[in-house]
């Protein structure tokens, strides 16, 4: 009988999204990035409302150009969970609105496949609900993907919170709760859950508005919601930032 595959490393299913971090630390004549090699954010598709906020992903993906040493691609890429091809995608974004048809158990297996192995899912709500909606649907679908890590608030001292920026407030397009939430993997946050519509905050049309206003904290609750969106990313491509010398110099000129 063969043998099942071995577990690949978090670092070996991160090579292609380390390889764009050490090219954008070049100056930026000196790149020559292939579309494989920029971060390209898999934006997961739904049975319900699943692209709330049309323009937030792509100008979080500005924002991170701008910001940090990450080269994005200039869209996030629709997947679906139970096609091939979520390996590509070391950041995946579920978001939505409203109720949330259950997934089927091929789908549920394979972003288990995918988190175990490594992956990072940014969870988001926009319909600021608590308990009902959005929020119970998606708590429903996240225990039965990861039974034995249940969501939890993510400590104020956790990494995640000083992976690029030093955060000290949530941001988004609403404050439903002061904190995000997670699920672990052997001490790796796997997915993480806000109920404050980051997307939200994010939005900006075509001719540079802001599409929602940002409440109760106006555009300082916009930047936190920017910086939390940036330490995500950084998060997910970069678990054990403090060990990586690419991002050092990026992470002292702007966690402040």
């Amino acid at each position: 009988m063969p043998r099942p595959p071995r577990p690949i490393s978090r670092r070996r299913f991160l090579q292609g999204a380390a390889a764009a971090a050490v090219a954008a630390a070049l100056p930026r004549g000196a790149r020559a990035l292939t579309p494989d090699a920029m971060l390209q954010i898999g934006h997961v598709q739904h049975g319900g409302n699943w692209n709330p906020r049309p323009t937030a992903l792509r100008r979080l993906g500005w924002e991170l150009g701008r910001r940090t040493s990450i080269e994005p691609a200039a869209d996030a890429v629709p997947v679906r969970l139970d096609r091939p091809g979520l390996h590509r995608h070391p950041m995946l974004y579920l978001a939505g609105s409203g109720g949330l048809p259950p997934f089927s158990e091929a789908e549920r297996a394979a972003l288990r496949r995918h988190l175990m192995y490594g992956g990072f899912l940014l969870v988001d709500s926009a319909d600021a609900s608590d308990g009902t909606g959005f929020d119970a649907a998606v708590r429903r679908e996240l225990a039965q993907v990861l039974p034995a890590s249940p969501l939890q608030p993510v400590a104020r001292e956790h990494v995640l919170h000083k992976t690029f920026y030093l955060l000290d407030r949530q941001g988004g397009r609403v404050l439903v709760k002061p904190w995000v939430e997670a699920q672990a993997i052997d001490g790796r946050l796997a997915v993480v859950y806000s109920q404050n519509d980051l997307g939200g905050a994010w939005a900006r049309s075509e001719l540079g508005d802001w599409e929602y206003p940002c409440t109760p904290g106006g555009e300082a609750q916009r930047e936190a919601a920017f910086r939390t969106g940036v330490n995500l990313a950084m998060y997910a491509l970069c678990t054990d930032y403090k060990d990586d010398a690419v991002h050092l110099p990026f992470i002292l000129r702007r966690r402040s």
